[in-house]
Formats: C-alpha cells, sequence, structure tokens
C-alpha cells in the first residue's frame, strides 16, 4: 500500500522505525482541491440551521446578565439549562419584569430553566481501582438522541462516554483516551458506537466539535479521529480505514481551509503558510467574543489587555480551548501571563503532529479502497509536513516545540507536547533521543510528568500532571526504544493515581506530580473535577502495561 517503508506506520518494531530523511523531494501529487468546500458550506449552514443558536445570542441581554452577576458559581451551568418554555417567552418576561422592584435575577432563572443535575456516583466499599472503573463506564455513557426544545446539547445517534463532573456531554480528543481503557474493558461496541458519532458530526458540520454542545460548534479540538479509527482497526481490521475514509478526508479538509488562497507568511482559518511555502497548521476558532461557558472570565482578561482589541483577545482565548490546553503558558507571549496569550500566532508542534497522523492514516484508508492517486496525493502532503515539522518544529535548545509564525522564531519553552512528533512517527530518530532526554531531565517528577516547567497558576501547567500526555509520552518512547523511560513516566503515574484512589476512592481530572502534596491537581477556571474518563483509559493501560493482575 505504501511507497516507502517510511510510512509504514502499523506498529512495527520500535527499534526497526526509520527516520525521515532529512531532505524528501516530494513531488507526487500537487495540492488537494478543495473546490467541494463551497457545497461543504452550503451542507453545514443547512445543518445549523436546524439548530438553535447558542445560549448567547439566544438570551442576549438575559444571558450577559446572569454571566455577569455570577448567580451560578460555574459559567457553564447556565448554557447547559434547558429553558421551560419557548425562549422568546422567557425574554419577554424578562423585559417586563427585570426593572419592577424587588426583581430577584436567579429567582427568574430558576422558575424559568432547568438546571443541569450531575447523577451521584456512589461506589460500592472495597472495590479495587480496576474494578471501579469498569463499575464507572455505564455510569459515564450517555444516550441523546434527542435534545430538549434549545437546549445547548446536540443529540447523537449513539451513545457516548462523557469524562464526568461539569462535563456533561462528549468531548473529542478526551475520547481516544477514554476508547483506550473501554478496549481493556471489551466494550468495543462503545468504541465503535463513539466513532459513529463522530462521523455523523463530520457529516453534518464538516467538522468534530470541541464538544456536543452548541455554543462549542464554533471550533474543534485536536484531530485524534484519525488514532481513534487505527484503534478499531488494530482490533476490527483495515477495513475501518475505508469505513471512515470519507470522514477522514472531509476532516482534513477543515482543517486545511484556505491553504489555496493563503499568500506566504500569512494565515488563513487553521491554514498557516509559511515564508518558504510549507503549510502547516494552528488552533483558531471561527468566533471573536467571549466563551458562553466562560463569558465573565473571558470578558476579565480583555478588559486587563490595553494593547489591542478585545476580539483578537477572544478569539486566542477561544483557540486556546480548542488546543485543550486551556490555560497554559505554551499560549503566552511572556510563558506567565493569561493576558499575553497568542494562540493564534502560534504553529503548534501537537497539533502538526496530529495531522501528520491524519495523513498517514488516509493513506491507509486509500490503500484499502485501492485509490492510489489518494494515496500518492497524501503520502506527498505527509512527507512535507513531515519536512515542515523538522524545520520549524525543532528547538535549538534539543527537543520539538512550537513555533510563533508572526514573530518568525521558536518558542523556547519545553512542555509535554513535544513528545507529540514521538507519538505520531515523525521524529528524527536522533532528535527523538535528544527530547527523550530533555524530557527527563526537566519534567519527569517524582510522581510523574509534569506539563510544562512553569507555575502560572493555570492548570496545563506545572505542578499538575495528565494523564492523556503520559499516554502519549509512554507510546512515543516505545516507539523510539525507550521502553525504560516509557516504563519509569508509567509506573509513576500510575503511583499517584493509586494514592488519591486509595484516600479518596475516585479518580479525578489532573494530578499534582511533584512537591511535598499529592492529590489531584488545580488550576484554572473550575473545581476539581471527578469522574474521570480520560483517567480511567489510560489508567487502565497503565495497569495492564505494569500492574498485570491488579
Amino acid at each position: 500500500m505504501f511507497a516507502s517503508s517510511e510510512f509504514r506506520c502499523s506498529r512495527p518494531r520500535f527499534s526497526q522505525v526509520k527516520p525521515f530523511p532529512q531532505r524528501t523531494a516530494s513531488k507526487l501529487a500537487g495540492l488537494l482541491l478543495l473546490g467541494g468546500l463551497a457545497g461543504a458550506g452550503l451542507a453545514r449552514a443547512d445543518a445549523l440551521a436546524t439548530l438553535p443558536p447558542p445560549p448567547s445570542e439566544l438570551y442576549g441581554d438575559l444571558f450577559v446578565a446572569v454571566q455577569t452577576q455570577q448567580i451560578f458559581d460555574d459559567q457553564k451551568t447556565f448554557v447547559d439549562a434547558t429553558p421551560n418554555s419557548d425562549p422568546a417567552t422567557i425574554l419577554q418576561l424578562y423585559a417586563q419584569q427585570k426593572n419592577q422592584p424587588n426583581f430577584d435575577l436567579k429567582s427568574f432563572v430558576l422558575a424559568n430553566f432547568t438546571l443541569p443535575t450531575e447523577p451521584p456516583i456512589t461506589p460500592p466499599s472495597g472495590q479495587s481501582l480496576r474494578d471501579h472503573i469498569n463499575w464507572l463506564w455505564p455510569k459515564l455513557t450517555r444516550t441523546t438522541t434527542s435534545a430538549p426544545p434549545f437546549s445547548s446539547l446536540i443529540a447523537l445517534p449513539k451513545p457516548y462516554v462523557v469524562p464526568g463532573g461539569r462535563f456533561r456531554e462528549g468531548y473529542y480528543w478526551d475520547t481516544y483516551f477514554t476508547m483506550l481503557g473501554l478496549q481493556e474493558s471489551g466494550h468495543e461496541d462503545l468504541v465503535d458506537d463513539m466513532l459513529d458519532d463522530f462521523a455523523y458530526e463530520i457529516d453534518r458540520f464538516g467538522h468534530i466539535p470541541n464538544g456536543n454542545r452548541t455554543y462549542y460548534l464554533s471550533r474543534s479540538q485536536p484531530p485524534f479521529f484519525a488514532q481513534m479509527v487505527t484503534l478499531a482497526a488494530n482490533n476490527e481490521g483495515p477495513r475501518v480505514y475505508q469505513k471512515y475514509l470519507p470522514q477522514l478526508r472531509k476532516e482534513y479538509a477543515y482543517w486545511m481551509t484556505g491553504e489555496n488562497a493563503t499568500q506566504r507568511g500569512q494565515a488563513t482559518r487553521n491554514v498557516v503558510v509559511m515564508q518558504d511555502g510549507t503549510v502547516l497548521n494552528r488552533y483558531w476558532d471561527e468566533r471573536d467574543t467571549p466563551r458562553d461557558e466562560s463569558y465573565l472570565e473571558d470578558v476579565k482578561t480583555a478588559q486587563q489587555v490595553t494593547s489591542r482589541p478585545a476580539n483578537e483577545v477572544y478569539r486566542d482565548l477561544r483557540a486556546a480551548a480548542e488546543s485543550g490546553w486551556d490555560f497554559s503558558s505554551r499560549w503566552f507571549g511572556d510563558n506567565r501571563t493569561l493576558t499575553t496569550i497568542r494562540t493564534t500566532s502560534i504553529v503548534p508542534v501537537d497539533l502538526n503532529s496530529l495531522m501528520f497522523g491524519l495523513e498517514i492514516t488516509i493513506v491507509k484508508g486509500c490503500g484499502v479502497a485501492r485509490d492510489f492517486r489518494c494515496v500518492a496525493e497524501f503520502i506527498g502532503r505527509a512527507k512535507r509536513r513531515a519536512e515542515g515539522i523538522n524545520h520549524y518544529l525543532w528547538n535549538r535548545n534539543g527537543y520539538y516545540g512550537d513555533y510563533d509564525w508572526r514573530l518568525g522564531k521558536p518558542r523556547d519553552n519545553l512542555s509535554a507536547a513535544a513528545l507529540y512528533p514521538l507519538f505520531a512517527g515523525v521524529a528524527w530518530p536522533e532528535r527523538a533521543q535528544r527530547t527523550l532526554s530533555a524530557v527527563n531531565q526537566n519534567l519527569l517528577k517524582e510522581r510523574g510528568l509534569a506539563t510544562t516547567t512553569f507555575e502560572t497558576g493555570q492548570q496545563w501547567d506545572a505542578p499538575n500532571g495528565w494523564a492523556p500526555l503520559h499516554w502519549l509520552t509512554i507510546e512515543g518512547a516505545r516507539r523510539y526504544g525507550r521502553d525504560d523511560l516509557a516504563k519509569d513516566v508509567g509506573t509513576r503515574f500510575l503511583a499517584d493515581v493509586k494514592q488519591v484512589y486509595a484516600a479518596q476512592q475516585k479518580l479525578v481530572e489532573k494530578y499534582v506530580v511533584e512537591g511535598p502534596n499529592a492529590g489531584g491537581g488545580g488550576g484554572g477556571e473550575y473545581p476539581l473535577q471527578d469522574g474521570f474518563g480520560w483517567t480511567n483509559g489510560v489508567t487502565l493501560r497503565l495497569l495492564d502495561l505494569y500492574a498485570p493482575g491488579q
């Protein structure tokens, strides 16, 4: 199927992984023709027309009042609420009553909306960690084939697993790590269901939204759909690649929108064209307003920035939300302060590594379908992507990292995102080893992998460690022959998860991996969440790798 052994990505022996040559003459195909995008845009517009607007548009002044006055502790509460009657009726009542003496906004909302609830999760006593996770899967599974009128929830045709806590809907990149555990638990049916849900969203909207809420539709998340397809194909056979090939190609077209019309040194949506013509990607959101689910936080951040318009700040905040790393020093101009956020100016190493993986997965699907023109085209695209990653996203300090395309220079801030090229198999071997050494020296702590080297108070910075980043590191290290480091990373984090579970009988969203105080991580816009989908999935894989029988 493949034109060269460089593209054999079906889990070869890690010691035999071949590097991409430092110079490749890729003349296999021209640029992808995106002439069908106009038709796709019309289809997406039709799909959106069947949904209510996001709450910020649906409720206008009422929305602003509720979020600004903080009548709920969490800004996500109101946007997940369901109106008890037609929004026009509620807004008319609000206009009539809001200026009356003794008007109480919270009482008005409680009378006119049904607030979201999280079903209590009370596990039986004495469960082992593995038994607890297996017990949790049904508690975190949702079936929402229809949504209440004017709800922000987007119905999906098949069941799906939510992360837990305030995260009452399915999330894009979380799901890959959740699937890891579902396979270990024998729930291949749920893996297939969620793949079908994502394929449905791509067909309907042109992309997989951040989550199945109307206020998430303006952005996606790190494109792990190709990795999910590969997970299923590993168990179910290569026809899975062909089954989802149309959606893989549609998702690729979404991320590459504007590539043919963008001048060198400029960007369009998620596409950045470097000065030498290399096409790479960035995070982006089509809206430039405060996020519905974090309205007041975003307004306050923008108010502190006097050097540029508020809409630019909002776009960068939203783009960081698309990255999944909301928020992190990775996106800050000074590596310290949220008000210096410049996400859309940054070419991220994680996104471009995943785009390489998407290109390779399309090659596999086209090979199964015997579409050899497609195979040639996407081999060419993957080679050019590999050249771009190894040119722009290799840091002179000895690790893979992000690049500021507006300033024309690398970002000198090592983070766990450095492992993505290893996970995707796009790293040159000698650079993979140097990256692993840098991570070992600077990020590996007593209880696992710190997310960055900066402590900013943001949740995607030190001292927090996250299950998905541990798994990506383990897979990357194993791919490049460092099983010893993979085991060290995995066993340290697993011990941390076990310690918290022994003390609190729960798994959490993130963990503190350094310092004297073990436990759940902190920082960010909301309290620590229990559940927790991706921690559950990674933990099961770690148990099987490093603690079999437990």
